[in-house]
């Protein structure tokens, strides 16, 4: 016999988007409950994705900084590493992490329930464990159950040597050569920790530039100052690929020319697909769009009447901190607040190194709605904190309305580049314009400071660079 349960709301999923969901309801004194698949709090953020990628980004940047010491003969010793402890410390930091929202669920007094749930009508829920099952009344229910890695049609045999990113971050050995299909954030950066461990990387991309929505510019550049470390191939796409005992080998079409490679690894990263499948949708009707994403309105409520969606289940851009966004929005709704997703821009970052950002209106965005619109870029090898810091390689980027001056896009290079992307951000959703950047003293040396420079090139007001008539 099935254990019944009453709660005011039921939150399927325990990433960033459904625990955030979860502990706002609960301050806003709704009875909750939230359903985790796994026996951890977290997601594929935590646990897989965006927090151990960044710890192992950190070490990559640090490692590369050491090097860069070493190259200079200011650092006499070979920069070494200890495999093994690079994953434990990377364990170490998610567990202590799933702790804190452990803790936090019980001080909230939120119900968390392992298993699998899936939509018996718009007010019940059965949730599987093993053997176990229970089923759930409930008035409210948001699905935050996320995405996963789409699998590449091309490879039909199960084989340890083709990681998807949960493997890639699990770090299960450092591989000499490895192909990375797909040149996408995730794929990226990736390409960033294990070059710097020391792994050989092809990329391979099948349109003809990464980034496709920030600008031609900012990509390029990336491009370019990588150059050294791995190796991005556009405009491909695999032929073939053959296993044996000692390689993978692959034959890639680039432009029509075919070439045979050897690798010891390939990392897919083609994209993400929504994790609805377990849900039985179809027993509520809730509308999907042609891609499988639960179409929602702008509270983020879907078709059916108290049930909403967020996160990557509910579309692109699949970004942690709009699911964190929208999970404010849709309990602030369900406990009768009128609030709505009215956000004028979501930042994107990839943490390579350089790291690449952008957030707002691009200029490719611009010509198509016809805004008459301006660039200005300052170049880091111009600023005495990029200089220092060995991060000259590096640029910053703003986009302005030419009929009232106001900045509406921004895009940045470098270093830590993402820590600077929120002063953009913030004058875009402010409105300002570029004297409100220019006349903001910023400290000196800095490298926020290139956000006020850019603003000072674009009146010509600028003194560590000569002003252009």
């Amino acid at each position: 016999m099935n254990k019944v349960m009453n709660t005011d709301l039921v939150v399927i999923g325990g990433g960033p988007a459904g625990y955030s969901a979860a502990f706002r309801a609960s301050d806003l004194g709704i009875k909750t409950v939230l359903i985790e698949k796994y026996s951890v709090l977290g997601g594929v953020c935590l646990n897989v994705g965006c927090i151990p990628s960044k710890a192992l980004l950190h070490f990559s940047k640090v490692l590369q900084e050491y090097k860069e010491f070493f190259e200079l003969n200011i650092i006499t010793n070979n920069p070494e590493f200890n495999f093994k402890k690079i994953q434990s410390w990377k364990n170490q930091l998610i567990r202590k992490m799933n702790t804190g929202l452990k803790i936090l669920s019980k001080q909230r007094k939120i119900k968390v329930l392992k298993g699998m749930a899936s939509f018996l009508n718009k007010n019940k829920i059965l949730v599987k464990n093993n053997d176990s099952t229970k089923e759930i009344n409930f008035n409210y229910a948001i699905i935050a159950t996320g995405s996963s890695s789409i699998k590449l049609p091309q490879i039909k045999v199960q084989d340890k040597r083709i990681w998807y990113s949960t493997d890639a971050v699990n770090l299960p050995f450092i591989p000499r050569r490895m192909l990375i299909i797909g040149a996408g954030v995730i794929g990226l950066e990736m390409a960033t920790v294990y070059s710097s461990l020391g792994s050989k990387i092809d990329v391979i991309e099948s349109s003809d530039m990464i980034f496709s929505s920030a600008d031609f510019d900012v990509s390029s550049f990336f491009i370019k100052s990588i150059s050294d470390k791995f190796n991005i191939i556009l405009n491909s796409f695999i032929e073939n690929i053959n296993f044996s005992k000692e390689h993978i080998t692959v034959k890639i079409n680039t432009k029509n020319v075919l070439k045979e490679k050897k690798y010891d690894v390939i990392l897919v990263s083609i994209g993400r697909f929504p994790n609805i499948d377990y849900l039985n949708l179809n027993n509520i009707d809730v509308k999907l769009d042609n891609r499988k994403f639960i179409i929602i309105d702008d509270q983020c409520q879907t078709n059916i009447p108290g049930i909403f969606s967020i996160g990557d289940v509910s579309g692109h851009p699949m970004l942690a901190h709009k699911g964190i966004y929208q999970a404010h929005i849709a309990a602030e709704v369900i406990s009768g607040k009128n609030h709505y997703f009215d956000t004028k821009v979501i930042p994107n970052i990839c943490y390579t190194d350089p790291e690449v950002c952008w957030v707002g209106m691009t200029e490719k965005e611009a010509i198509k709605k016809n805004i008459k619109y301006h660039c200005s870029i300052f170049p880091w090898n111009a600023s005495g904190r990029a200089c220092v810091s060995n991060s000259s390689l590096g640029m910053t980027k703003l986009i302005f309305n030419k009929l009232n001056n106001k900045i509406i896009g921004g895009a940045i290079v470098g270093r830590t580049a993402g820590e600077l992307l929120g002063e953009i951000s913030l004058a875009i959703e402010m409105g300002c314009d570029i004297s409100d950047i220019s006349l903001t003293m910023h400290a000196h040396p800095t490298l926020y400071e290139s956000i006020q420079s850019a603003s000072k090139i674009e009146e010509k007001t600028i003194t560590d660079l000569l002003n252009i008539k």
